[in-house]
């Protein structure tokens, strides 16, 4: 199958090394980089104005595993479910644009605040505040078994594309499609005690800030104002306004959001530990499984936030597999700064 030219493939900041530029002959070691159209069965998304969408609409709440989860929902009830899981310090209307035209393909999409985000609460005051990756993965796992979902096409970024990945690696047999905005994300407490070089620990730096008491009242002080910042550098090239940024900000007014921010940063660095009924999930996830359902993977050619290279990660997949590199300035919000490429991708990925 012919290789559709994404643009070439750029420098890619690197999870363990230096930033480093791609051969463009990888594209053939990545896996098929196609044109949408050339999918069998496949449907072309409509084009999307970024940004002409500000709502989900009204949103609904369900009790699943330990949360009140507060999710929107878009299209028909019948139709297939795509999940769309949203990252750190984001929110659900990192997908306004994409939930909306995946519905009117006839998807039923479904978008969670994860745990310590927008209206999501404990259902108990003594639950411990957890953001270890295992956790969160479960949260959507639960919030698929009460909605009585058999089987969901999963799609996220950030702390999203990683609950994504572990799902589909851990329990793939619910998992029917998978897009991962910047591939494989899965990680352990072993793995992140390997030092990096300098270059890349820098990138890391409100991790070890959050580390810190400092960190701990720096942040509980100034959410908004840090969100912004990381809103900024992960994204450099993308110019949201003000009224974009309060949307999702608001989302962190969570009273659980500061601890479970916290926590996750430091359950990396195992500087906090998790809970004993996740261990054995962990200790899955430690031996970095194969993913083997269909996949396409993402990234934004300006994505300013630290994330491992396409090749690093080529081997986690193990079954129908593409990778694409949005060009344009796109950087770490990929599903918000460009909504028609993701939405594509979740099409595409249901039809692999």
């Amino acid at each position: 199958m012919k290789a559709k030219n994404y643009n070439a493939l750029p420098s890619l900041a690197r999870r363990g090394s230096v930033a480093g530029s791609l051969l463009a002959g990888t594209i053939a070691a990545l896996g098929a980089v196609t044109s949408a159209h050339a999918q069998a069965g496949s449907v072309t998304i409509d084009p999307i104005e970024v940004g002409s969408h500000t709502s989900l609409g009204p949103l609904k709440h369900v009790k699943a595993g330990v949360l009140d989860v507060e999710y929107a929902e878009l299209g028909p009830s019948n139709g297939p479910v795509v999940i769309l899981l949203h990252g750190w310090p984001y929110d659900i209307n990192s997908f306004n644009d994409v939930a909306p035209a995946l519905a009117a393909r006839g998807y039923r999409v479904l978008v969670p605040y994860a745990r310590g985000y927008g209206g999501t609460r404990f259902l108990s005051d003594s639950t411990k505040r957890n953001a270890e990756p295992a956790a969160l993965a479960q949260d959507v796992i639960d919030f698929m078994d009460v909605l009585k979902i058999k089987r969901a096409e999963l799609a996220g970024f950030d702390w999203g594309a990683r609950s994504a990945d572990i799902v589909a690696a851990l329990w793939p047999e619910r998992v029917k499609a998978l897009v991962s905005v910047s591939g494989y994300l899965i990680g352990s407490q072993e793995a992140g005690r390997q030092p990096l070089p300098p270059a890349a620990e820098l990138q890391w730096w409100y991790q070890f800030y959050f580390a810190t008491d400092r960190g701990l009242a720096g942040y509980k002080a100034n959410t908004h104002a840090f969100a912004r910042l990381i809103w900024q550098l992960a994204s450099p090239q993308w110019k949201f306004d003000d009224a974009t940024f309060e949307r999702s900000a608001s989302a962190l007014d969570n009273p659980d959001q500061v601890a479970l921010a916290i926590h996750n940063y430091r359950w990396r660095l195992d500087l906090a530990q998790g809970e004993a009924k996740y261990a054995a999930l962990e200790a899955r996830l430690a031996k970095a499984p194969t993913i083997a359902v269909p996949t396409i993977t993402m990234e934004g050619d300006a994505n300013g936030a630290p994330h491992p290279p396409a090749e690093a990660y080529r081997g986690k997949f193990t079954g129908k597999y593409e990778y694409r590199l949005i060009s344009g300035g796109i950087g770490h919000n990929l599903p918000q700064e460009a909504p028609q490429a993701f939405a594509q991708a979740v099409v595409d990925a249901d039809h692999l």
